[in-house]
C-alpha cells in the first residue's frame, strides 16, 4: 500500500502516527472553510481510503489549525455560490434539479467516512460551525476538546441545514425538541452541552493537542482488534439506524454466515495461548 502523505493534497493533510492508524487534517487556512475544491478532495480523500487503504483500521480526523475546526460553507468561493445560485436565464424547473445535484454532490462527499469500512474519529476544538456539524455527524466517533463551541449556522444565512445535519441529528441524540431549538435559533452550545445531548462520546479537557491525543489513543485501541470484527460491526450498526431489529437480525445473521469464517478467531485464540498480540492480514479490496 501507498504511504499515508501519498494521500495528503494541497488543502488536507496525511499521516500514520502508528501502524494502522491514519491521522487527516483539514488545512484549509484561515479557518477551515469549505469551498467547493475542499469538499472535493474530502469526499475523494475517504473514498480513495475506503478502496486503496488496505493496511487502514482507524482514521482520526480532525483540524490543522489551531484555534478552530472549521468555520463552516466558504460565501467567498466563486464555485460555491454559483453552484447553489438560480441562473435568471434558466427557468425554475432547471435551476432547481441544477441546484438539487450539486447538493446531492456535497451530501455525497460529506458522507464518504460512513461509506469506510473502517471507524473514523473526529476530534474537534474552537468553533465547529455550519458544514462543520454536517461533517462530524456522518464520523462513527466525536471527541471534542473543552474548548470547542458547536453552531447550526444554516437558518441566520437563509437555509436549511442540508448536508447531514438534520438528518443525523435527531437519531444520534433521540431529542427532537433540543434539535429542533438549536437549529431554529442557531443558539451556539458547548462540549459538555453537546456531551449531554449524546454528540459526542468525549470532552477532553484543552485544546486541539489535548483532543487529537486522546482520540489518536482511541484509534491504536481500534486498531488492535480485528479488522474484519471491526469492519462487520460498523456495518451492522449502521444498517440498524434505518431497520427494524427483525431486519438487523436477519442481515447480521447472514453476515456473520461469511465473517464466522475468519482466520481472525482461530489468531487470536492462538495469540491467547501464546500470551502474544495477534496479527491480523488487511482487508483486500477487489478492483475491476
Amino acid at each position: 500500500m501507498a504511504p499515508a502523505e501519498s494521500f495528503s493534497t494541497d488543502l488536507i493533510k496525511v499521516s500514520e502516527p502508528s501502524p494502522h492508524v491514519y491521522h487527516v487534517e483539514l488545512a484549509r487556512k484561515p479557518v477551515n472553510a469549505f469551498s467547493a475544491e475542499l469538499g472535493i478532495q474530502y469526499g475523494t480523500l475517504f473514498d480513495r481510503l475506503a478502496e486503496e487503504g488496505d493496511g487502514v483500521r482507524a482514521v482520526v480526523l480532525s483540524s490543522a489549525l489551531p484555534k478552530i475546526f472549521s468555520a463552516g460553507l466558504d460565501f467567498s468561493d466563486a464555485k460555491t455560490v454559483s453552484s447553489i445560485s438560480a441562473s435568471p436565464k434558466t427557468d425554475g424547473a432547471r435551476n432547481a434539479m441544477a441546484i438539487a445535484a450539486f447538493l446531492k454532490d456535497v451530501q455525497y462527499a460529506f458522507q464518504a467516512p460512513a461509506r469506510c469500512p473502517f471507524p473514523v474519529i473526529v476530534a474537534v476544538h474552537g468553533p465547529v460551525i455550519g458544514l462543520g456539524i454536517d461533517l462530524i455527524c456522518s464520523c462513527d466517533i466525536r471527541y471534542a476538546a473543552s474548548s470547542a463551541v458547536f453552531t447550526i449556522k444554516e437558518v441566520d444565512v437563509g437555509v436549511a441545514a442540508d448536508v447531514g445535519t438534520l438528518a443525523y441529528l435527531p437519531k444520534i441524540t433521540g431529542n427532537l425538541s433540543v434539535v429542533r431549538e438549536l437549529a431554529y435559533t442557531s443558539r451556539s452550545f458547548t462540549a459538555p452541552d453537546a456531551h449531554k445531548l449524546g454528540l459526542l462520546s468525549r470532552v477532553v479537557e484543552g485544546g486541539r493537542n489535548e483532543v487529537v491525543g486522546a482520540a489518536l489513543e482511541l484509534a491504536k485501541v481500534i486498531a488492535s482488534k480485528s479488522p474484519i470484527a471491526v469492519a462487520g460491526t460498523k456495518k451492522l450498526i449502521s444498517h440498524a439506524l434505518d431497520h427494524s431489529i427483525a431486519d438487523n437480525l436477519e442481515y447480521t445473521a447472514v453476515w456473520n454466515g461469511a465473517a464466522l469464517q475468519s482466520q481472525d478467531i482461530a489468531e487470536i485464540q492462538g495469540s491467547a495461548t501464546l500470551n502474544k498480540a495477534p496479527q491480523f492480514a488487511p482487508i483486500r479490496r477487489a478492483k475491476l
